[in-house]
């Protein structure tokens, strides 16, 4: 089983910036992917970015330019800068793992349980 532990969100004012991490731990023999979602009130979530222990990532047309995502291999750890801030970026945020407890076993798809972020205009 893999736990993840969400920090960093708040209020910040419009354009302003905080960083989201997003700490897993248990049984992990790997990492693959590694991002962040987005849910806004009455609104389904939406992709974020990620990025693949290949090293591909994945953004968001709506947060390019101003969100950035990376990874800390040793601390099992995936980050996300964001700058720039808007009021339409409010929602809550939710990270997302997949990991192998052993080498040959099944990849498992893990959330986090959602930090809220909120930008005042």
């Amino acid at each position: 089983q893999v736990q993840l532990v969400e920090s960093g969100g708040g209020l910040v004012q419009a354009g302003g910036s905080l960083r989201l991490s997003c700490a897993a731990s248990g049984s992990i023999f790997s990492l693959n992917v590694m991002g962040w979602y987005r849910q806004a009130p009455g609104k389904l979530r939406e992709l974020v970015a990620v990025t693949t222990s290949g090293g591909s990532t994945t953004v968001a047309d709506p947060v390019k330019g101003r969100f950035t995502i990376s990874r800390d291999i040793d601390k099992n750890t995936v980050y996300l800068q964001m700058n720039s801030l808007k009021p339409e970026d409010t929602a809550v945020y939710f990270c997302r793992i997949t990991a192998r407890a052993r080498e040959f076993s099944p990849e498992y798809d893990y959330w986090g349980q959602g930090t809220q972020v909120t930008v005042s205009s």
